[in-house]
């Protein structure tokens, strides 16, 4: 019987070398497939010249095949055309979701197909399991502290059917001590952080060259101008450093409160920000949120009522009420207030280990207004 044949992503990372390394141990006819996603106009930040070195040497050691294909094109229109709409709406997109749904799991498995594969893999912390009804369900990893299934949550039936995460029930430790072990070059190499065309530079900079913006006024609660934004786009909610108003903890509001200043709010009408101090003002705790752009890994909502939800990549899970909303969105009510509740984020919801699916959070209700 003809060995089934997988095309694996390859980022040139340690995680999905040593995916490939287990599938050929497996018995698996690999083949790697590099993705760029971004062009090299920034050699200096983006980094993907010396991932596609990282990945072909590691191709060499395990001996598989590689090839590199360039989605720039797909990534410009799908995912970062989508990013800059998100930002100069005031809102914080998570661009990893994005790519996940329409790269790294559409044009990639859509490429693979064609070179013949039975089904693809990728270096994701997470598992795919069918039940007992043929369906596919998206679960944690059994490695909770390095989990991304909060990034997969918007996979559909056809997508996991035809996906591998060897890394599932593989803790990180060991991934590093299977690279080690069997000489990979990149067995030390730091895991990447960010998305490439934002690389290691700093984020305001990178902005300013796409958006439009203009400064404001900062104000606290009261209505208190403490100092002037930069552009809405460039803050995010519950975001304390870089705010620009260190120098102003003598401020005192009408509590007696100096503590550290949050970003809160961001009226988008009258281009102002809102700024408050302490982590726990009422302004950064909500009780509820709005969601929509639903996508469900099962192909329908669940069921309205308890459920668990994460409304931020590394947070725990957290309580909440589910109820759907109009056509293809949904509501969520925490019995526990939750901090910075942050419109453009994904809101993803969880039974037990099983990822349910989710959707993008477009408003909260504040404990106080």
């Amino acid at each position: 019987m003809a060995r089934k044949r997988i095309v694996i992503g390859m980022s040139g990372g340690v995680d999905s070398s040593v995916s490939a390394w287990l599938l050929k141990e497996q018995g698996y006819e690999v083949i790697g497939l590099f993705m760029k996603n971004w062009e090299d106009d920034d050699s200096e930040y983006c980094s993907s010249r010396q991932d596609w070195i990282d990945a072909a040497s590691v191709a060499d050691v395990v001996g598989v095949d590689i090839e590199a294909v360039n989605f720039a094109a797909e990534y410009k229109d799908r995912v970062f055309a989508e990013f800059l709409r998100e930002y100069q709406a005031g809102r914080t997109p998570n661009p990893d979701v994005l790519c996940n749904a329409e790269i790294k799991f559409k044009a990639f498995l859509d490429h693979a197909m064609k070179l013949g594969a039975d089904l693809i893999a990728t270096g994701h912390y997470a598992r795919v399991r069918q039940s007992e009804s043929g369906r596919f369900e998206l679960l944690k990893a059994l490695d909770t502290s390095k989990d991304q299934s909060y990034f997969l949550h918007g996979l559909n039936q056809a997508q996991l059917s035809k996906t591998l995460f060897p890394l599932g029930e593989i803790p990180k430790t060991e991934v590093r001590r299977i690279a080690e072990k069997i000489g990979l070059p990149n067995a030390k190499k730091k895991d990447s952080t960010g998305i490439c065309f934002i690389g290691e530079r700093p984020f305001r900079e990178f902005l300013n060259r796409y958006l439009s913006y203009k400064p404001g006024p900062m104000k606290t609660p009261d209505g208190t101008t403490v100092g002037t934004h930069v552009g809405l786009s460039f803050y995010t909610l519950g975001q304390r450093k870089g705010i620009g108003i260190g120098g102003m903890k003598s401020y005192q509001n009408a509590e007696g409160s100096s503590d550290a200043w949050y970003v809160a709010r961001k009226d988008i009408e009258h281009n102002t920000l809102y700024v408050v101090q302490g982590h726990d003002h009422p302004w950064l705790l909500s009780s509820s949120l709005d969601a929509e752009q639903a996508s469900w890994i099962a192909g329908e909502a669940p069921a309205p009522g308890p459920l668990h939800a994460k409304t931020r990549y590394r947070q725990a899970d957290v309580r909440c009420e589910f109820a759907q909303a109009g056509t293809g969105g949904f509501s969520l009510a925490f019995p526990d207030a939750q901090w910075a509740v942050t419109p453009g984020q994904s809101a993803v919801l969880y039974d037990g280990d099983v990822c349910l699916g989710g959707g993008i959070i477009r408003s909260h209700a504040a404990l106080a207004e």
